[in-house]
This record gives structure tokens, C-alpha cells and sequence, in this order.
């Protein structure tokens, strides 16, 4: 039997892969690591400690906040500020982004942005969410305060990124530029186990994700690839948790939409704290991620926070397949 390798393990070995082999990513990694087994244990008993339901307030794009998306905030921040890797995180769930103060006299390198947990509107009813991660090495002094264009930063400079899916079962995935790899927590030891090692998309698939209740807010074009997915008799499957329809089709294969609407023209998911790491993850894995102008997401100019971005990804074969009915239809 081949001994078990866990997320600690994996991370040191992999160190010399990074850009900046310090130990400090390794250490937020971890450190991110250790906040999705909190996070996963309170999603797991939600209804027993009163935390479901809305917390009574919405967050800076007018989304109304969870409970639970203020929990798993809340411990992402605490566990990011223990270790003194991070000097700042920036959170969907938050106006502006939280500098945090050094420790040991370290100079922290890094800020980490987080999507807390993605999906949070199913939790009442007790369908899969996740948390989205990204992190990127700040471009300020690090000697001086952290600055806003240390998290503007096009998805290209992502040092690393992933995501944690509580689900049947609890997996982190996460690429620091070589590749994708998954995490499955083992209940019985606590420790996230390394069980999907790099893993690649399939290069096409017969499912499509997209919440076609929206059909006819759609541009033409969007409509037109819709029309055609169902025609050729694929598999529609939409769950409303990007982190669960992506988790789907990296495994699967296939194509994940969330186009602009009429309501929402830019788009209704955030680059910084979704589109970005999720692309990311999906490219190193051997997929394409996309906008409905066709330009690749990683590379959009980021001006804001909070700034919303229409995105397509998935198998490479069905987003080329969407890029040539836009081309027909727009």
C-alpha cells in the first residue's frame, strides 16, 4: 500500500517549485489549509450551532451575506494573521482589503485574496459550497504600508491559487504554476491527503453549466452556443456553486458560463476573488478561461476590488467551439 501523502508534506516537497522559494508560501499555503478544516467543520454542523440563514447584511456588489460568509471570513483573516506570511487579504466579503500587522519582525511578501465561501445562498438548503484562494507576491516596498495595487494585479502574476469544495467529501485544489493537484481530508486524521495527483481536464466533454433560467437575457450569440448544447443532446448541469460546476467539469470535461446579461453587463462574478483563481486552476490544468469578448480572463486589466467580469471556461475543444459561435453570431 502506497504511504499516504498529506498537504503539509506535499507543499515542502514541492517548495524548490516555486518562484520564490522562501518558505513563505509554503507557510500561507498551510496556513489556508488548516482555515478550510475549520471552515469545513461549521459548514458541516450549520444548523446545530445557528449559523445558517442571513447574516442581515449585503456585501459591496449588494449580494446578502450569509452567516457562514462571515464565519469562514473571519477565520481566513484570523489564521492568515497568525502566521505572519500575509501582509494583507482582500475578501469579496469586505469593502476595501485588510492590512495585517507583521509578526517577529517578518516582512510579508505576500496578500492573499478570498471568495470566503462561494455558494453560500445554497447552504440553507444543503447543497455543496466552496472558498476560492488566490495569492500574489505584493509589488509595493515591503517596508512601507500595503497599497490597493498590490491586489489590482492582472491574474497573470498569481503566485498560486486553488480552491476548497465542502462536499460529500472536503477537496483542496491548488496550482502554484506546475500543475493542478487535489487534497481530500481524511475526518479520521485531520489532514487533507493528497488523492488526485495532476490532474488534467479532458480535452472535450458532453456537459455544459449555465443557469439557463436567464436564456433570454443572454447576448444572441451565447443563446445561439445554448441552443446548440441542447440540440446536440448534452448534459446540462447547473448547481449555483462555481466552486462545485467548475469542480464538475474539471473532472468531466465540458464548459462552465456565466455570461453578461441585460441587468448585468459586465458580468455578475468578481475577477479578483473568482474569475482569476479559478482560471488559473482550470488553465494549469490543461483548460481555457475566457471572457465573452474573447479575451482570456488571466489577462483583463483589473482596476477595481470588486470589479465583475463575465467569464466562459472549461475543456479547451468546447471553448473553442463557443469562440467560433460568437465569431458567427455577434
Amino acid at each position: 500500500m502506497d504511504r499516504i501523502t498529506t498537504l503539509d508534506e506535499f507543499i515542502i516537497d514541492k517548495q524548490m517549485d516555486f518562484k520564490h522559494a522562501t518558505g513563505e508560501l509554503s507557510g500561507l499555503l498551510r496556513d489556508i489549509g488548516v482555515a478550510a478544516k475549520i471552515v469545513n467543520r461549521e459548514v458541516n454542523r450549520a444548523g446545530l450551532v445557528n449559523i445558517l440563514g442571513l447574516d442581515g447584511a449585503t456585501n459591496t456588489t449588494g449580494d446578502d451575506v450569509q452567516k457562514l460568509d462571515m464565519f469562514a471570513n473571519d477565520k481566513l483573516v484570523e489564521y492568515l494573521k497568525n502566521s505572519g506570511e500575509c501582509c494583507a487579504i482582500g475578501s469579496e466579503e469586505l469593502e476595501g482589503f485588510i492590512p495585517l500587522p507583521t509578526k517577529s519582525g517578518k516582512l510579508a511578501k505576500y496578500v492573499v485574496v478570498v471568495d470566503p465561501l462561494d455558494g453560500s445562498s445554497n447552504i440553507d438548503v444543503n447543497v455543496s459550497v466552496g472558498t476560492i484562494f488566490g495569492i500574489y507576491r505584493r509589488v509595493s516596498d515591503p517596508e512601507g504600508d500595503v497599497e490597493l495595487a498590490d491586489f489590482l494585479q492582472s491574474g497573470t502574476e498569481l503566485v498560486a491559487a486553488g480552491y476548497v469544495l465542502y462536499g460529500t467529501s472536503t477537496i483542496l485544489m491548488y496550482t502554484t504554476g506546475n500543475g493542478v493537484n487535489g487534497f481530500t481530508l481524511d475526518p479520521s486524521l485531520g489532514e487533507f491527503c493528497l488523492s488526485h495527483p495532476d490532474i488534467k481536464m479532458p480535452k472535450s466533454g458532453d456537459f455544459y453549466s449555465v443557469n439557463q433560467g436567464y436564456y433570454l437575457q443572454f447576448d444572441l450569440d451565447m443563446r445561439r452556443f445554448i441552443d446548440h448544447c441542447s440540440d446536440s443532446k448534452r448534459k446540462l448541469r447547473y448547481i449555483g456553486s462555481m466552486v462545485s460546476d467548475v469542480h464538475r467539469t474539471m473532472f468531466t470535461g465540458g464548459i462552465f458560463m456565466y455570461p453578461n446579461t441585460r441587468k448585468n453587463p459586465q458580468g455578475k462574478l468578481r475577477i479578483v476573488y473568482e474569475c482569476n483563481p479559478m482560471a488559473m486552476v482550470v488553465e494549469q490544468a490543461g483548460g481555457k478561461a475566457i471572457n465573452t469578448n474573447l479575451d482570456r480572463i488571466l489577462e483583463q486589466e483589473v482596476k477595481e476590488l470588486h470589479q465583475k467580469s463575465p467569464i466562459i471556461l472549461g475543456s479547451c475543444d468546447n471553448v473553442e467551439e463557443l469562440i467560433s459561435f460568437v465569431k458567427k453570431y455577434r
